[in-house]
């Protein structure tokens, strides 16, 4: 089922048709620009932004897809989480979005 989460005004999870889900966090404790921000800050913000972000792959058994020497990769620029969104809602494998992703040289 394709569908959006929010998580504490700091990132967003989608999840597509195909099992798989990415989450996209950028906050206090992410790994990004605002990893060392006031959590409260960024619960009381009506906008929270950040140059870089965190993102995560997980399948429909919410395990995690391995993006080379982690499940998470951070410091992610905007322009570089639109295209591995891309793969993570056409992919029908774990091995595609690995091998997409290595790809990308992030």
């Amino acid at each position: 089922m394709s569908k959006f989460v929010a998580t504490r005004n700091k990132g967003f999870r989608m999840g597509f048709n195909n099992g798989f889900e990415i989450s996209v966090q950028w906050g206090p404790g992410n790994y990004c620009e605002k990893r060392d921000a006031d959590f409260g800050l960024s619960e009381k913000s009506k906008f929270w932004e950040s140059c870089s972000a965190e993102i995560a792959i997980f399948y429909k058994d919410d395990s995690m897809v391995s993006l080379g020497q982690d499940t998470v990769e951070g410091w992610v620029s905007a322009d570089q989480v639109a295209k591995v969104i891309a793969i993570v809602q056409s992919a029908k494998t774990k091995n595609e979005i690995k091998e997409k992703y290595k790809a990308l040289n992030i």
